[in-house]
């Protein structure tokens, strides 16, 4: 345990929050407990604050405007697999009321000496499979073909065979042999895809999931690793329609798109991938815009983020930002957040992807 990393969370903890009294007895605390044990517990407060501040500090997400809003379900005393899978199924039913998607982070416990935490090896609580066939081809996502593979010799039968199958979940105690547990029907909100303008566009059979809830990185607060801290906020548009649906090692569903709206696709230069792909980015926020479920466009995520690097600004705090992942993926220069730089620094709390984590969320055993 790094006793600096713990002194120097707890003298942010209680310069940001006055009413948790004077530093310097928590720490006399917290010292003597990493001495007896050899890592100390957060209270309630410290970890609520810990995993906002955590979003606060994400360089890499745009939508942290409303970090302080984060809700957060301390589930720190769930001790099974078994348990961690119903509360990440309930993490995706409590994250969504009518449509309207709540940022929202579950925290399970940390490893302890001797007493190692539970993993989620999902890279989200919610993807689809990747089946590849004889032919080479996928159906599905080729991201996951590797786990796909993986969750089928671990026992899994496999869905319904469609681009859409939703994974289940794998969990393990530790580096252990994961359950898996299917996520049910009633938590997985799915959006169907429509045009406003084109109805040959519905008739494709497409459609996103509602809930991004990132499960494959770690929640480090003071020195302590909460590996298994699944938290969502809600989509913005271009991550379904300019990523998951579009990029080429994805979904790849540009030249489809193309191909409908009768482009002429001989050449780049008649700009049929950047017609589609704003196409498709339209059909997006139309289909979510009517199914009343949340979802916000890169030019007012870009906005939103600016008022937020000027919040902290006059807060006297960095904003830390990378500027390849706050830059939308389409109309990069028509946002404000592409003129101008960013500090690019890290630092703690923090969400952090450990390399066996990403391993395992794409297919490969630790």
């Amino acid at each position: 345990m790094d006793v600096a990393a713990a002194e120097e969370y707890l003298r942010l903890f209680h310069a940001e929050n006055p009413a948790a009294g004077p530093v310097r007895s928590r720490l006399r605390e917290v010292r003597a407990e990493i001495a007896r044990t050899g890592t100390y517990t957060h209270t309630p407060d410290e970890l609520v604050f810990g995993a906002r501040v955590a979003w606060r500090n994400s360089g890499r997400c745009i939508g942290r405007l409303y970090w302080h809003s984060l809700r957060v379900r301390d589930r720190r005393k769930v001790s099974t697999a078994e348990g961690v899978a119903v509360e990440c199924v309930n993490h995706l039913r409590e994250a969504v009321s009518d449509g309207r998607i709540r940022p929202t982070i579950t925290v399970f416990a940390p490893d302890r000496p001797g007493v190692p935490g539970p993993r989620i090896w999902n890279e989200q609580l919610i993807r689809y499979a990747g089946y590849e066939m004889d032919d080479g081809s996928v159906v599905g996502d080729p991201r996951y073909v590797g786990f796909t593979t993986m969750l089928r010799k671990l026992g899994w039968q496999g869905g319904s065979g469609t681009p859409f199958d939703v994974l289940p979940l794998a969990i393990s105690m530790g580096e252990g042999t994961p359950l898996l547990s299917t996520v049910p029907g009633d938590a997985v909100l799915e959006v169907p895809l429509s045009h406003p303008a084109y109805p040959w566009f519905e008739r494709l059979g497409l459609r996103w999931h509602a809930v991004p809830a990132i499960s494959s990185m770690c929640l480090e607060i003071g020195g302590v690793c909460y590996r298994a801290a699944p938290f969502n906020g809600w989509y913005m548009g271009t991550e379904i329609g300019a990523r998951n649906l579009a990029d080429s090692d994805r979904y790849d569903l540009v030249p489809l798109i193309a191909g409908y709206l009768g482009l002429d696709t001989r050449s780049d230069r008649s700009l049929w991938r950047d017609h589609a792909l704003v196409e498709l980015n339209v059909a997006v926020l139309h289909s979510f815009d009517r199914a009343g479920v949340t979802v916000t466009d890169h030019h007012t995520e870009a906005r939103r983020f600016l008022t937020h690097v000027e919040r902290e600004e006059r807060a006297g705090r960095v904003c830390p930002a990378d500027w390849s992942w706050i830059v939308p993926p389409i109309s990069g220069s028509a946002t404000p957040v592409f003129h101008r730089y960013y500090d690019d620094v890290e630092l703690s709390p923090s969400f952090v992807t450990h390399p066996d984590s990403q391993e395992r969320a794409l297919g490969h055993r630790p």
